[in-house]
C-alpha cells in the first residue's frame, strides 16, 4: 500500500486534479513558438478578407471586421523577424484558408509565408501583417509609431507602403504610440 499523496487523495480531488491538468495542457499546447493566435481575429474561419479603412493619415489596410493590420521594419520581403515574445505583443495574421481582398486592397498584393511553426502568415507587399495585442477592437489603431521588439510598427497603406505618420485620428480615436507598444520596450 503506497502512502503517496495521490494514493492518499479522495476521487474527486483525483478528478480535479486530472481536469486542472488537461485544461492547462489544452491552453499552453498551441502556441508553437509564434505566440498566441487563439485570439487575434483571422486565426479561426476559413479565409482572411483584407479590406481599408479610412483615418486621417489616408486610407490603411484591415481585416474584413475592421481590425487594423500592421507591418515592421525589422521584417525583410516575405520574411518574417517576429517570434516568441514579439509574437505575442504582435500576433501575426494567420490565413487558414484563402486570402482576398476587398474595397482598396490590392489582389495581387496578397501572399502567404509559412512561419517557423508551419502556420501560413499573410504579406501584402512582400510585407508579412501584424495585429497589436493593444488594438481591443475594430478601428483602433494603438500599435502605430510603437517602436517595440527593437523596430518601428506602422500601419499599411494600399500601395504596400508604411504609413509612418506620429499620430492617426479614425472615427475620433487617435494612436499613442508607445516606445515599446505596450510591452515593456522589449
Amino acid at each position: 500500500m503506497s502512502n503517496s499523496l495521490l494514493a492518499r487523495m479522495p476521487m474527486p480531488a483525483k478528478l480535479g486534479a486530472a481536469l486542472a491538468v488537461a485544461l492547462l495542457a489544452a491552453a499552453c499546447g498551441s502556441s508553437g513558438g509564434s505566440g498566441s493566435q487563439s485570439s487575434t481575429p483571422a486565426a479561426t474561419g476559413a479565409g482572411v478578407v483584407i479590406t481599408t479603412a479610412s483615418s486621417s493619415a489616408g486610407q490603411f489596410l484591415t481585416d474584413g471586421s475592421g481590425h487594423a493590420v500592421y507591418l515592421w521594419s525589422k521584417d525583410s520581403m516575405n520574411h518574417s523577424a517576429c517570434s516568441g515574445p514579439c509574437a505575442g505583443a504582435w500576433p501575426p495574421m494567420i490565413a487558414n484558408g484563402k486570402v482576398t481582398a476587398s474595397g482598396g486592397a490590392v489582389a495581387s498584393d496578397l501572399g502567404t509565408i509559412t512561419r517557423s511553426d508551419g502556420t501560413k502568415q499573410v504579406t501584402y507587399d512582400g510585407h508579412p501583417l501584424y495585429y497589436f495585442a493593444g488594438d481591443t477592437g475594430a478601428g483602433q489603431v494603438t500599435g502605430q509609431g510603437s517602436n517595440g521588439f527593437g523596430a518601428k510598427w506602422w500601419l499599411v497603406a494600399p500601395t504596400g507602403s508604411a504609413i509612418t505618420a506620429a499620430s492617426v485620428s479614425v472615427s475620433g480615436s487617435t494612436s499613442t504610440p508607445t516606445s515599446g507598444g505596450g510591452y515593456g520596450g522589449y
